[in-house]
């Protein structure tokens, strides 16, 4: 298994990840395309084409030649640097893959003189904010969006 770069010709496996990975907690929350048609579980390959063209980079996790994860990094201002997109593929959970692919990030984040690097999670998923506890991340605040039928709880790593 491997962690390497992705180009614009991976969109699509991008986008399946990142769907596939996601269908549990769109379940999970009550979340659809009525309510949250954003949701990274309806990702598509557009959506993930649109991001490298804002300059987001993504990485892709591989066992063999099957990518089984994901996880995307976006610089929006000096010194910061937001992770995006970590999916997983339900069947390689558990198994070190998405901590591989956030410590992916924190030693990227380094190379590329970041200090601190963010995250957004969905308030209530308590199971998700303590993996990400678990990892070094702290959290910050929790907003409401007018658009979203969740809080956004806010959570950063300070790189060091």
């Amino acid at each position: 298994m491997s962690i390497g770069e992705a180009t614009i010709d991976d969109a699509r496996v991008i986008a399946d990840i990142i769907s596939r990975s996601n269908k549990d907690v769109a379940e999970e929350f009550g979340l659809n395309l009525a309510n949250n048609p954003k949701h990274p579980s309806f990702c598509k390959e557009d959506w993930v084409l649109s991001d490298f063209e804002r300059g987001e980079e993504y990485f892709i996790y591989k066992n063999g030649a099957v990518g089984v994860g994901c996880v995307a990094f976006e610089n929006p201002k000096p010194g910061v640097a937001y992770l995006n997109r970590l999916s997983v593929l339900p069947e390689y959970r558990q198994n070190g893959v998405g901590e591989e692919l956030v410590r992916h990030i924190f030693k990227y984040a380094k190379l590329k003189n970041i200090q601190r690097v963010s995250i957004g999670v969905i308030a209530n998923h308590i199971k998700l904010k303590n993996w990400y506890l678990k990892l070094g991340f702290v959290e910050g605040e929790i907003r409401g969006f007018q658009h979203l039928p969740f809080d956004v709880q806010y959570m950063s790593f300070n790189v060091s």
